[in-house]
């Protein structure tokens, strides 16, 4: 994999919050996934590597108003989420970042109250092209349904993107790497969390 540039990369984590890949979340088979495949470890050690590094991380977050206003319901999966017991609500710790990644004072949190993709409807782009940002290293869940969007998307507004494969997750396990081989190596550059980590070292100190 080419090095990448910090002063034009970015980090992104994508629903790594507590309703979704946490102990009390509204998924628990994706939650399972995310933490026994050790999914959650490699995006929390590339958060602090990347900003060790001089990298921005962002963290995008879906959340949904009490009262559902704005929200989606022309899915099923919209419908379903609407009546799972635990609801991504403003506000709530449900759609606090999850442990063990830690949010920086410097970090961007990007919330959006619809769609499947922190890309569309949300300040994420004009954010990153604010900051100069070329290439989107894109994180979290799942390969299923947000990844996939989420690639998709910054592609089309023509960001370069990196997916490390250990460091994105879905249900089942198996769709993961199918997602992986058959749709975004065709998009984007596929590394794992180790090469990342090899080349974000800490930035020397002035």
């Amino acid at each position: 994999m080419p090095e990448l540039d910090p002063a034009t990369t970015a980090l992104l984590t994508v629903e790594c919050q507590n309703g979704v890949v946490g102990e009390e979340s509204a998924l628990p088979e994706l939650a399972k996934e995310a933490q026994a495949s050790g999914m959650l470890g490699r995006v929390a050690a590339l958060v602090d590597a990347a900003r060790g590094a001089g990298v921005q991380v962002l963290h995008a977050v879906a959340e949904r108003r009490p009262d559902g206003l704005g929200a989606n319901s022309n899915a099923r999966l919209f419908r379903a989420a609407a009546k799972l017991p635990v609801r991504q609500l403003s506000g709530s710790a449900a759609v606090q970042v999850a442990p063990p990644i830690v949010v920086a004072e410097q970090d961007l949190v990007v919330r959006r109250l619809h769609g499947l993709s922190p890309m569309a409807g949300t300040d994420l782009d004009a954010l990153l092209r604010n900051l100069g940002v070329r290439t989107l290293v894109v994180t979290g869940v799942s390969s299923n349904i947000a990844i996939p969007n989420t690639v998709f998307d910054a592609v089309n507004l023509g960001y370069r993107v990196v997916v490390p494969s250990d460091a994105i997750a879905g249900v089942p396990a198996a769709c993961t790497a199918e997602v992986i081989r058959n749709s975004l190596a065709l998009v984007a550059t596929i590394t794992t969390a180790a090469d990342l980590l090899g080349q974000w070292v800490p930035a020397p100190v002035s």
